[in-house]
């Protein structure tokens, strides 16, 4: 295991990614108004000593997947006292009854998978509990099952305006920050522009519209280790990003 993680350049990987965010970036079309990509660092399995690793780069927003892997993350001593101004996004399906192991833990910054009325429901009782006197909102986006896959959660495109809107309009704990999705795994970019970001992209600007509402102020969160290029290039704002981070291999010298 230690061998293994010494062939792993974290740091390298980091710049490698943020240098094609840049470049992909610069690919986007003019009338695609909206702001440079944040990176997600997808740290699921990952051990603590990379997250470690990966902040001391520079990276600050780290993605996990399993609530149990979150909760022991966010409060392991060594991330507390070396990485204290990490921010933790949930980006796994999330049960209504996690939503309190998940809500108190340290430095959580957003939720991107809320697909429900019920979820948003819970998350807004749970967050008005914990923060009634502060007055501070839940950042959240709304997932939407882009592919129609049944094994993939998230609400329909034609849903996700209605879902945002109930939660703007009701849920005042909340905030709204955007939508995300996951999407089919391995398309084939040699047939076209990927299906799932134009789904997402057409549920994004009817959020705008609806809810009259700047076209840069609304996050896009789609695209992953594979397809983040193209999904900047459609418009994406958040990329979350994995195993091209912590899987990058350092080169050998001949």
């Amino acid at each position: 295991m230690i061998r293994m993680m010494t062939e792993v350049n974290i740091k390298a990987g980091i710049e490698s990614i943020l240098r094609r965010i840049d470049e992909a970036y610069a690919r986007r079309p003019t009338h695609i108004k909206a702001p440079k990509p944040l990176l997600v660092a997808v740290s699921k399995t990952k051990p603590v000593e990379m997250i470690i690793e990966a902040y001391q780069a520079g990276q600050r927003h780290f993605g996990e997947n399993y609530v149990q892997e979150l909760v022991e993350k966010t409060q392991h001593p060594d991330i507390l006292q070396q990485c204290p101004d990490i921010k933790w996004h949930f980006i796994g399906h999330l049960q209504n009854n996690k939503i309190n192991k998940i809500l108190k833990l340290p430095n959580l910054y957003m939720i991107q998978t809320v697909d429900s009325e019920k979820l948003a429901t819970g998350l807004n009782s749970a967050w008005q509990k914990i923060h009634s006197d502060d007055n501070k909102l839940l950042s959240i986006l709304i997932q939407v099952n882009t592919s129609g896959e049944e094994a993939k959660n998230g609400v329909l495109p034609s849903e996700a305006p209605a879902l945002y809107k109930h939660i703007t309009e009701n849920l005042k704990y909340l905030q709204p920050e955007g939508v995300m999705t996951i999407g089919a795994f391995g398309f084939d970019y040699a047939t076209g522009p990927n299906p799932d970001f134009i789904s997402l992209i057409n549920v994004y600007k009817e959020i705008c519209e609806q809810n009259t509402l700047e076209p840069d102020s609304v996050q896009v969160s789609m695209g992953m280790s594979d397809d983040f290029e193209n999904a900047i290039e459609g418009g994406s704002t958040i990329v979350r990003v994995g195993s091209a981070i912590f899987g990058f291999r350092a080169k050998k010298n001949v």
